[in-house]
């Protein structure tokens, strides 16, 4: 009878260590990070982001995914297939307020975590092609980005801005970063449009290809007509001599536009709290996979205007002092 009495106490034992073990494994929350193309920096640091939540967020295991990027992640994030986003400014803007590639879908319900680093418009061309300017494109073979992206956003308000259609004035193509330096590198196309944080691994390649040496068109002369027509989320960026291997000879102006991450407006306000929390405390984590994340900063975090904060991210913001909208 002690025999089996305690063959009863074991086999009790063991069903409450399984089934403990059962719902600790349960309580593990998969997250979904959707980026952008492989050459792009969404990607590197998305990937970055992931790990960093993985290590330093209870009982989370988030995984980085590769997207189209901006357009497509916030869809994605609205219909809860993904659960954080990187996005331009001015494609966010859009997505709240249901315009542009959202109009057939109408407002999205997300919400901002972070402003995080600045993207550089690059029109990159060969050194010699030709084309000095964005009027020069006219009849060449150019790639606007990936359907569904950011780069494609501003890239087509770009030509509209200096005069041209991107129907009818050039050849257009619709390439990722890592494809439109290919393209480039192999005489398929004449130049490409990419919205990335520098460097870009994809632009880099090719500015250290051998005997191949880009050009970057400078764009900022056309901030203020884009300010006028589409909002605030343009400034005037510098690409600086020096910059891609010594392929640009002079500080070279552009176009520049804030990024974000954006999360569905129903996300656990908690999990909200420790992502941004997690972000901040554990930068150098991501300064050591891309140099943009240098420029996360607690002083600009939180100033964007292009949409509401999700409420996790505002009570960190408010714990740290630096909330300014109150």
């Amino acid at each position: 009878m002690r025999t089996v009495r305690w063959s009863c106490v074991v086999a009790v034992i063991l069903g409450i260590t399984l089934l403990f073990g059962t719902v600790a494994s349960a309580q593990v929350r998969q997250l979904s990070v959707v980026t952008g193309g492989t050459g792009g920096v969404y990607y590197v640091l998305g990937g970055g982001l992931a790990e960093l939540l993985t290590r330093r967020v209870p009982n989370v295991n988030a995984v980085a995914e590769v997207t189209s990027a901006s357009v497509d992640n916030l869809f994605l994030v609205d219909a809860g297939e993904a659960d954080i986003a990187f996005t331009l400014a001015d494609t966010a803007y859009l997505a709240v307020r249901g315009e542009g590639p959202f109009a057939a879908s109408g407002p999205l319900n997300i919400r901002a975590l972070v402003a995080i680093y600045p993207n550089f418009n690059h029109l990159v061309t060969t050194a010699g092609s030709g084309i000095n300017s964005v009027s020069d494109l006219r009849g060449k073979r150019v790639s606007t980005g990936s359907p569904g992206s950011g780069t494609e956003v501003t890239a087509l308000r770009i030509l509209q801005a200096y005069g041209l259609d991107p129907d009818r004035d050039i050849r257009r193509e619709l390439l990722g970063a890592a494809e439109s330096a290919d393209a480039l590198r192999d005489g398929r196309i004449d130049a490409f449009f990419w919205s990335g944080g520098y460097p870009t691994g994809a632009v880099s390649d090719i500015a250290n290809s051998p005997r191949f040496d880009i050009y970057i068109v400078p764009m900022g002369d056309i901030v203020p007509k884009l300010l006028e027509e589409h909002g605030p989320f343009y400034s005037v960026a510098w690409f600086r001599a020096g910059y891609y291997a010594g392929d640009v000879k002079e500080d070279t102006p552009t176009v520049g536009v804030p990024n974000l991450l954006m999360v569905n407006a129903d996300m656990d306000e908690e999990l909200a709290y420790q992502i941004v929390k997690a972000i901040f405390e554990y930068k150098h984590e991501l300064e050591l996979v891309h140099p943009a994340a240098e420029q996360f900063s607690l002083d600009t975090a939180a100033t964007s205007l292009v949409a509401e904060y999700h409420p996790g991210a505002i009570r960190y913001y408010k714990e740290m002092g630096v909330w300014p909208h109150d």
